[in-house]
């Protein structure tokens, strides 16, 4: 039932999407939507440092320089494609990063001959076609591409996080590096532009953003922490469903068919190479405890 709690943080995700889109395109500067995306996250979580005498420096900072250079990045590169793409389109470009983690094991030596994994990889590069060419047109281009470059970026974020996972590094600490790295590049980002006066309404958005990234980060983790990952994993592409209704409701971006099939194979592309994933991470734990086989 733990594993549930990703279903909220899928909503949450989804709304702060549509947060961003409201924040600008009434104003807010791209900025200023990221600086708002990772205040709130810092704020809670030095505070909560603060009370339970947590060490707030890591063992090692290597690991975390490629970590957030690769997830600051994509983050920088999802958010301009959420303010400037249609939102299940963005969304669905934004999750391709699993798609990218199984091309990267499909041509490393070991994953060579996995079918499994490349049937995932097949699935998602005709799912980004079906999402890329009938949803956005010229203009949209370059959003989408970058779109692309953000899920590439994200899975290169995500290979690090599990290599901060096995040494030891919890994932409060994490996530606390990684928001105040956001917040830091948001200030130089802002010294660089200048600060907007935003209205009304793109003061709501960041609010909401802030707020919707925050409770999805909390229930996300907990979802990881105490869920099955593999079920944790798979709700995650709800996002994609919750993202297009939003779409739909608020800004009448209705995908037509091709559109929707091209959602529907990049959840099953992820899906497939989740749990491949998953199901090798579970051989490898069986292999290395005597007197177990594989299952």
């Amino acid at each position: 039932m733990q594993s549930l709690w990703m279903l909220l943080a899928c909503a949450m995700f989804a709304v702060m999407g549509a947060c961003i889109k409201v924040a600008a395109d009434f104003g807010a500067s791209l900025s200023q939507i990221v600086l708002f995306r990772g205040v709130p996250s810092v704020l809670l979580l030095l505070v909560w440092a603060g009370f339970t005498g947590r060490k707030l420096r890591p063992p090692s900072w290597k690991l975390h320089l490629w970590r957030n250079l690769s997830g600051v990045t994509a983050m920088w590169l999802g958010f301009y494609a959420l303010s400037n793409l249609p939102l299940p389109t963005a969304v669905s470009l934004n999750y391709t990063s699993p798609l990218f983690i199984a091309g990267w094991m499909l041509v490393s030596v070991a994953a060579q001959r996995d079918w499994l994994r490349s049937l995932a990889v097949v699935l998602g590069f005709l799912g980004v076609v079906g999402v890329l060419r009938p949803s956005i047109g010229e203009e949209h281009f370059l959003a989408g591409l970058l779109g692309l470059c953000s899920g590439a970026f994200g899975a290169v974020a995500m290979l690090q996080v599990r290599q901060l996972g096995r040494v030891g590094e919890p994932e409060w600490r994490t996530v606390l590096i990684f928001s105040s790295c956001v917040c830091l590049t948001s200030t130089a980002g802002l010294l660089a532009q200048g600060w907007n006066t935003p209205g009304l309404p793109a003061w709501l958005g960041l609010v909401g953003l802030g707020t919707s990234g925050l409770v999805g980060q909390l229930a996300m983790t907990r979802a990881f922490g105490y869920g099955s990952t593999l079920l944790t994993a798979a709700l995650q592409y709800v996002t994609i469903i919750f993202a297009a209704l939003l779409g739909i409701i608020f800004w009448g971006d209705w995908p037509d068919t091709i559109a929707w099939a091209g959602m529907a194979l990049i959840i099953a592309s992820g899906l497939l190479s989740t749990w491949r994933t998953y199901t090798e991470s579970r051989k490898r734990h069986a292999a290395a405890q005597p007197g177990r086989k594989p299952a």
